[in-house]
């Protein structure tokens, strides 16, 4: 079966991961859709950074929670009901402990952005020699490597950005667009977009 992307995956860390390390990842992205670092991009790129903070959001209030993370992680398969994380996670991939790591149901509308990425969990002995395109626009493209790849596809970057800053970018569009299929192997191109160098200040 193919998983779901979850929640832990959109803030790019491991399941048995410390609170502060959540706290600590869900900042370092959020600061990067700052309005003082997207000011004068593209219109289609501030549509997409606003579908980006309210999966950071949705991902934090899940699980910066200790309650919910554990109603998470419990209906999500990485732990038993009434037992700790077992803290293997550090060794493994970001789904190798759950046969259906899917995102939780206390998303709203980031939760329905989310499941649009489609074409996740599969069902049946064979896989189909075709598979639908998820829509990863809002995703950080290191997610974005990890989803498409999961499904047998290829993804390759195309930079937005002429001087980017050192951080990953994120997924502002992509060829083709959801929900097309395309066959195992065959190629997404993800448009990347970047802060830029420095923040833009008045005046410039």
């Amino acid at each position: 079966m193919e998983r779901a992307i979850t929640w832990y995956e959109v803030l790019g860390v491991l399941p048995g991961a410390e609170p502060d390390k959540l706290r600590r990842k869900y900042d370092e992205r959020t600061a990067l859709l700052r309005p003082e670092m997207i000011a004068g991009a593209p219109s289609n790129v501030l549509t997409v950074v606003t579908r980006a903070q309210s999966f950071l959001d949705t991902a934090w209030e899940i699980l910066g929670d200790p309650a919910s993370r554990n109603r998470y992680d419990e209906a999500a398969g990485f732990r038993r009901k009434g037992l700790a994380p077992s803290g293997s996670f550090a060794s493994s991939s970001w789904h190798d402990s759950a046969d259906s790591a899917i995102v939780g149901d206390m998303g709203g509308d980031a939760l329905a952005g989310l499941l649009e990425l489609g074409g996740f969990v599969g069902g049946g002995s064979r896989r189909p020699s075709k598979v639908p395109v998820p829509d990863v626009r809002g995703l950080f493209y290191d997610v974005c490597m990890e989803v498409v790849g999961r499904l047998g596809l290829r993804v390759r970057s195309v930079q937005l950005t002429p001087r980017p800053m050192p951080v990953d970018g994120l997924v502002v569009g992509q060829d083709p667009q959801a929900p097309r299929k395309l066959r195992r192997g065959e190629m997404v191109m993800a448009h990347v977009w970047h802060p830029p160098l420095r923040p833009a200040g008045p005046g410039r």
